[in-house]
């Protein structure tokens, strides 16, 4: 009989992998003692208990003391994961604003910034306002650039592999710039640039309306219209990081919709484009025959792109987001009745309650994401210790 022998390479890897274990354990779970997670793990409570031990050591996790309370006994000794070992950056590069936030690595907002800026700005400005917006959240929450362990941006347009817009963007110039490669500058961390209505479409599902559903067809509705596509709880990007970019075809009228609303007979002069479809809204609640007739209209166009993604992808839920999804009171059952007509199945249409936060959630989403699979992944060695306070 050939006896079988095991290297010190094979013992490390063995000892990472069942590390790698007990941190997946320990995230998202209340604090927890040896038992309950050599239950979840599979391992012997005995390295359970090394394995934890470790953790502390090397600053993934923490001991939560006994509250004291219990005269039977000595209480188990529980762990938690130190979700403040490690932080993610999430920034929304938008037409009007630009907004940045900071979690750990469970997903808990430590700090949040946001600067207007005006869609006709130039990249240079557009960037300096990122960058001014990134500088001002970190100092915030007490960082710096390093503390960051994985950056994502939402910019609009599609993105192709290189992160830019390189199709088709409304911000000008736009297309020229690379932020990956400008914010690389700065940190060290991944970064990824993605898609906006993507990001928000992960957001509804991680956070929103949406929590409850693997097939979601996320509809942008405000200025510009757009949507984002999770199909069996995957994010979809497509071949050229164009999914669901079906407004880009004339005969869906997606980029004539919300022109029902800012040209709506009726709309005071004071009142500018981009308040315009809120004066409308309100109108119509009032009665108001034209604005009655402008949200009917603009309805019917955004059902017509809506109606092709149901009937292509057959999701279970339909979000409405974007700005003008505050009023999903005026928009929610015409756009039932619409797809009705239209589709074979009509999913179940929910408004988002995420507000203009929906795309910046998106990208912690993202970042969380790929700290998981770059740090926390079997294929990888075991992370190292976080950087101590």
């Amino acid at each position: 009989m050939t006896e079988m022998t095991t290297s010190g390479t094979d013992l490390n890897r063995l000892r990472e992998l069942n590390s790698l274990s007990v941190v997946r354990a320990l995230r998202g779970n209340p604090p927890s003692t040896v038992t309950e997670l050599a239950a979840r793990t599979g391992l012997s409570r005995p390295s359970t208990d090394v394995m934890a031990q470790g953790l502390v050591a090397d600053g993934w996790a923490t001991v939560v003391e006994p509250s004291g309370n219990s005269t039977v006994g000595r209480p188990a000794r529980r762990y938690r994961f130190r979700a403040d070992a490690g932080h993610v950056l999430g920034v929304d590069v938008g037409g009007h604003k630009i907004l940045a936030i900071i979690s750990d690595l469970d997903g808990t907002v430590v700090h949040s910034t946001r600067r207007a800026v005006t869609l006709d700005a130039d990249p240079t400005t557009r960037l300096a306002a990122m960058d001014a917006v990134i500088a001002n959240c970190l100092r915030g929450a007490g960082m710096v650039p390093d503390d960051i362990w994985a950056v994502t941006v939402g910019v609009t347009g599609p993105v192709d592999t290189t992160g830019r817009t390189t199709l088709f963007t409304p911000l000008p110039g736009w297309t020229s710039v690379n932020p990956a490669k400008h914010l690389g500058a700065r940190f060290a961390a991944p970064i990824v640039v993605e898609n906006d209505c993507k990001l928000a479409a992960a957001a509804e599902r991680w956070q929103g309306v949406a929590q409850d559903a693997d097939d979601i067809v996320y509809l942008l509705a405000g200025m510009r219209t757009g949507a984002g596509l999770i199909i069996d709880g995957t994010l979809r990007r497509g071949y050229g990081g164009a999914a669901g970019e079906i407004g880009a075809l004339r005969a869906v009228r997606w980029l004539d919709a919300p022109s029902h609303l800012q040209n709506c007979p009726g709309v005071p002069d004071s009142v500018d484009a981009d308040n315009a479809a809120a004066w409308v809204f309100a109108a119509a609640r009032e009665g108001d025959r034209h604005a009655r007739t402008a949200v009917r209209r603009y309805v019917r166009d955004l059902a017509v792109g809506a109606a092709a993604l149901v009937l292509t992808l057959d999701p279970q839920i339909v979000v409405v987001g974007g700005g003008y999804s505050r009023s999903a009171d005026i928009l929610l059952d015409p756009l039932g009745r619409e797809l009705e007509r239209l589709c074979l199945r009509v999913p179940e249409i929910r408004a988002s309650t995420l507000g203009d936060e929906s795309v910046a959630l998106g990208a912690l989403r993202l970042a969380l994401d790929e700290v998981d699979s770059r740090l926390f992944g079997t294929g990888l060695s075991a992370p190292l210790a976080p950087r101590r306070q």
